[in-house]
C-alpha cells in the first residue's frame, strides 16, 4: 500500500486562487506581455502557480528572480567590508529595460521580516542604501506608474514563526496562510467578483475626497496633533488604477487604503505611531515625530530609534512625507488583531503616512508631469519610502479647505 504524502498546511485551492487573482486582478496581465517576478525561494509553490496562470493569460515570457534567506545571511557573516557598498546594478538596469519595454512587475513578499535583526545595523544600512541607489532606474518605472505592477504574499515558515511564535511550524504556516488568503479576498467562492465590489467601494471613498479637494488634513488623538498639507493638484486613489501603459491593475493585494500625495513643505505638528514598524530586521516601537515646515525635526522611538534615524538620514527627502493614506479602523486586517511584521499588511490595518518618495500618479495629469513639475507642486523625492501607522479607534481626522472651513473625514477611526 502506497504511503500518503503529508498534508500541506497551505490550502492548495486557495493558493491557486491567489495566483489567479495576482494575474487577473493584481496585474490584469495582457496577451504577449512579459512578466518580471521576484520572490524568496520558499515561495516557489506560488511562483509556479502564478507562471501557469500568466501563460494561460497569454504572457510572452515569465522571468522569476529568486532570493534566499541563507544566502543573504551568508553575506552579512562572511563578505568583505566592500561588499556592503555594492548592489547588482546590472540586474536592475536589465529590469528597467524590461519595464521600458512594457514588461509587468510582480513581487512576492514572504521573507522573514526580522531576518537581519542580529546583523550589524551599519552594514544593513549601507547595503540598503547601495541597493536603493542601484534600483532607482527600475523603481522609477514603478513609482511613476509606467507599468502594471502588483505585490502578493506567501506564508513562508520563517515569517509564520515571527507572527505565531508559540505555534508548531505547520500550525503557524497554516494560520498565516489563512490570514493572507482572508486579507487577499481569495477565501470566497468568487474572488474576482469580491475584488470588483471592493474596488467599487474604494472608488466611492476617493471620489468623495477628490470632490472635496481639501487643502490639508488635520489629525487629533492621543499624542497626535498633526496638520498634513496636501500637494497642489493632488489626486486621491485606491484599489484599481490605470497605469501609463493603459492597463488597470491593483498594485497591492491586500489593500484597504485610499491615498494621495502630501505637500513636502506643508506638514506641521506632532504625531505618535499606533502600531510598531518592522524595518530592516528591527521592530521600531512607539515612534513619535514632530514636523516643522514639512520636515521631521524630532524623531523618537522606545526601541529601534537609532535604526529609524539612520534610515531618515538617507537623503534630504527622507525626513519629509511622500504619502498619506486613510484606512478605517474596522478594516479586516485590523480586525484580525495580528501584527504581520510586514508593511503590506500592517499598513492596511490603520491610517498611515510614509516618509520619502511620493507617487507621481497621485496628481491631476500626473502621467504627463515631469519630476520637476511634481516637485514644484509639493511632491517629495527620496530613495526611501517607509509607511508607518498613525490611525486607531481614538483618532479623528478633519478635511480642511483653503478658506479654513472643515469637514469631518474620520471619527474614532471610522469614515464620518
Amino acid at each position: 500500500m502506497a504511503s500518503q504524502s503529508p498534508r500541506s498546511p497551505i490550502d492548495p485551492v486557495k493558493l491557486d486562487k491567489l495566483a489567479e487573482v495576482a494575474i487577473k486582478v493584481g496585474l490584469q496581465l495582457q496577451k504577449g506581455q512579459d512578466l518580471v517576478l521576484t520572490a524568496p525561494v520558499a515561495a516557489l509553490p506560488l511562483v509556479r502557480r502564478i507562471a501557469e496562470h500568466a501563460y494561460k493569460a497569454g504572457a510572452g515570457l515569465v522571468q522569476p528572480i529568486f532570493s534566499d534567506e541563507e544566502i543573504t545571511l551568508s553575506r552579512y557573516r562572511n563578505a568583505p567590508e566592500a561588499s556592503f557598498d555594492r548592489a547588482p546594478g546590472w540586474l536592475y538596469e536589465g529590469m528597467a529595460r524590461a519595464f521600458a519595454g512594457n514588461a509587468a512587475r510582480l513581487a512576492i513578499a514572504g521573507d522573514n521580516p526580522m531576518l537581519l535583526a542580529n546583523e550589524d545595523p551599519e552594514k544593513v544600512a549601507r547595503a540598503n542604501r547601495a541597493n536603493s541607489m542601484a534600483y532607482k532606474p527600475a523603481l522609477e518605472k514603478i513609482t511613476s506608474f509606467d507599468i502594471n505592477w502588483n505585490i502578493v504574499s506567501y506564508p513562508s515558515t520563517s515569517w509564520a514563526k515571527q507572527v505565531f511564535p508559540d505555534d508548531e511550524e505547520d500550525i503557524a504556516v497554516e494560520r498565516l496562510a489563512e490570514a493572507i488568503f482572508s486579507a487577499s479576498r481569495v477565501d470566497v467562492a468568487d474572488p474576482i467578483a469580491a475584488w470588483r465590489e471592493h474596488n467599487a467601494n474604494l472608488k466611492a471613498r476617493y471620489t468623495w475626497l477628490n470632490e472635496n479637494n481639501f487643502y490639508a488634513l488635520h489629525y487629533t488623538g492621543p499624542g497626535t496633533d498633526l496638520t498634513v498639507g496636501l500637494a497642489d493638484g493632488h489626486k486621491w486613489k485606491g484599489g484599481a488604477s490605470e497605469a501609463k501603459n493603459g492597463i488597470t491593475c491593483n498594485p497591492n493585494i491586500p489593500t484597504e487604503e485610499v491615498f494621495t500625495t502630501p505637500h513636502a513643505q506643508r506638514v506641521d505638528g506632532y504625531v505618535r505611531a499606533t502600531k510598531p514598524l518592522a524595518h530592516q530586521g528591527t521592530l521600531i516601537r512607539d515612534i513619535e515625530m514632530r514636523f516643522e515646515g514639512g520636515r521631521a525635526v524630532e524623531v523618537k522611538a522606545s526601541s529601534g530609534g537609532q535604526v529609524l534615524n539612520k534610515v531618515l538620514d538617507t537623503d534630504e527627502g527622507a525626513r519629509r512625507l511622500g504619502e498619506v493614506a486613510l484606512v478605517p479602523h474596522s478594516s479586516p486586517i485590523s480586525k484580525s488583531g495580528l501584527l504581520f511584521f510586514n508593511t503590506l499588511f500592517d499598513e492596511n490595518a490603520a491610517s498611515h503616512i510614509a516618509m520619502g518618495q511620493c507617487y507621481a500618479d497621485c496628481f491631476e495629469g500626473g502621467k504627463s508631469l515631469s519630476p520637476e513639475q511634481i516637485a514644484a507642486q509639493g511632491g517629495n523625492r527620496s530613495l526611501i519610502h517607509i509607511d508607518w501607522m498613525i490611525g486607531s479607534a481614538e483618532i479623528d481626522i478633519d478635511g480642511v479647505h483653503a478658506d479654513g472651513s472643515r469637514v469631518a473625514v474620520m471619527r474614532k477611526g471610522e469614515w464620518a
